[in-house]
């Protein structure tokens, strides 16, 4: 399962940083109008993120990342991925997300990740990447196929294989214009060693640079502060997401 409602990252607040955040309604290429959260550093920002949120959507969990990315320097927008479907308004915790979800397409994602890049832009960000979770990882992986120009992309527990017909970045590999890093749950029922390790063969063939870290162990989901004993896999995670955008940025 993704992450309970009321879940937080398992990042250190920085006490007294400056940050500034906004409630905003975004417009795709194609009309949809959709939530977002947008939070940055006081001083401009060289680096923006796009984060790419589990099947859920927008909710608090991302919030609090975008806070705890803007924290460390970077502009964050995380958005809601149902703005065709059910609109732009808050969702209560008992949101019935899984007939939205079926509703999405690959390509009405990426157009909403086009807005929220082209948002950061207008900011000022010059380097943009994206971070996403589960639904969100494997998206943010096929963000680098969608003519972004990110710099990076960074998915955690996302399926990288197939998936209801459709190929993954696995399958589109040779299309993915960006280093790739994948922060993949060893103990993870639904996407396997396998998909793993196909993941990592393609991208080594289509001579895409990548890292594909796998932790043993490891539940889906458990980048959560809640997930106790999975803080040290958290832990090295995180370090790795802050050495992978510095090092591409």
């Amino acid at each position: 399962m993704c992450f309970d409602t009321d879940s937080l990252p398992p990042i250190p607040v920085i006490s007294g940083a400056a940050v500034s955040h906004d409630d905003l309604v975004l417009e795709a290429a194609d009309g949809n109008r959709f939530a977002a959260f947008s939070a940055t550093p006081q001083d401009a920002a060289r680096v923006g993120i796009v984060v790419l949120p589990d099947v859920r959507g927008l909710y608090r969990f991302y919030e609090e990342l975008a806070l705890r990315l803007a924290e460390r320097g970077f502009a964050a927008i995380a958005f809601d991925y149902f703005g065709r479907t059910a609109g732009v308004e808050k969702r209560g915790d008992d949101f019935d997300y899984m007939p939205h979800v079926q509703q999405t397409t690959p390509e009405g994602v990426q157009a909403d990740v086009a807005a929220a890049v082209a948002h950061l832009h207008a900011s000022g960000a010059r380097s943009t990447f994206t971070l996403g979770f589960c639904f969100g990882g494997r998206n943010s992986w096929l963000a680098a196929a969608a003519g972004h120009e990110l710099k990076g992309a960074i998915g955690f527990y996302g399926m990288p294989g197939e998936r209801n017909g459709l190929p993954g970045p696995t399958q589109r590999a040779d299309e993915l214009a960006a280093p790739i890093l994948a922060l993949q749950a060893g103990a993870d029922e639904h996407i396997l060693p396998e998909h793993n390790a196909a993941f990592d063969e393609a991208l080594t063939r289509a001579g895409v640079e990548h890292e594909v870290v796998v932790y043993d162990g490891a539940p889906h989901s458990f980048f959560d502060r809640k997930q106790e004993q999975f803080a040290d896999a958290s832990d090295d995670a995180w370090r790795r997401v802050l050495a992978f955008v510095e090092r591409y940025s």
